[in-house]
């Protein structure tokens, strides 16, 4: 009985190891896509009307000059008009990118294009404290485009 329980535990082994092998041989039946952020803010009572032209006068000027320099491949905003509480968001803004690769040094070429739209990195601060007088972030979230073969 002793002689047989190790060759019992290697037949198993084996027989694991070539289910595992053969499972890596089969294709996936998806490719990877894009790669979208997705932002959802819950637009404070009244500022609706506000918190749209910030992202028309600048917002949109700068999403657009992302897209002008092949950072990002587009962008768009959703409104979620069936909220059921006060905690969900009634906007979604949605970012994306060709891959997870475009996510590499993201800031050293958005930097110089956020200079060129806000200016100095003070002005900048004090453009995101300003948004949070009209809006507040829920949370952000990546997600990934999965292409069916």
């Amino acid at each position: 009985m002793k002689t047989q329980m190790p060759k019992f535990l290697l037949a198993a082994a084996l027989t694991i190891f070539s289910a595992f092998a053969i499972a890596a041989d089969e294709p996936r039946s998806y490719t990877e896509g894009s790669v979208m952020r997705v932002s959802f803010i819950r637009v404070k009572p009244g500022m609706m009307d506000t918190y749209m032209k910030y992202l028309d006068t600048t917002y949109k000027p700068l999403m657009e000059e992302y897209k002008k320099s092949g950072i990002i491949l587009e962008y768009k905003i959703y409104e979620a008009n069936e909220t059921h509480s006060q905690g969900e968001p009634n906007l979604i803004l949605t970012i994306v990118y060709k891959n997870m690769a475009a996510l590499d040094g993201l800031s050293d070429r958005t930097d110089p294009l956020a200079a060129k739209t806000f200016g100095s990195r003070q002005k900048q601060n004090e453009s995101a404290i300003s948004r949070e007088a009209m809006r507040e972030q829920i949370g952000d979230q990546m997600v990934r485009e999965l292409i069916l073969k």
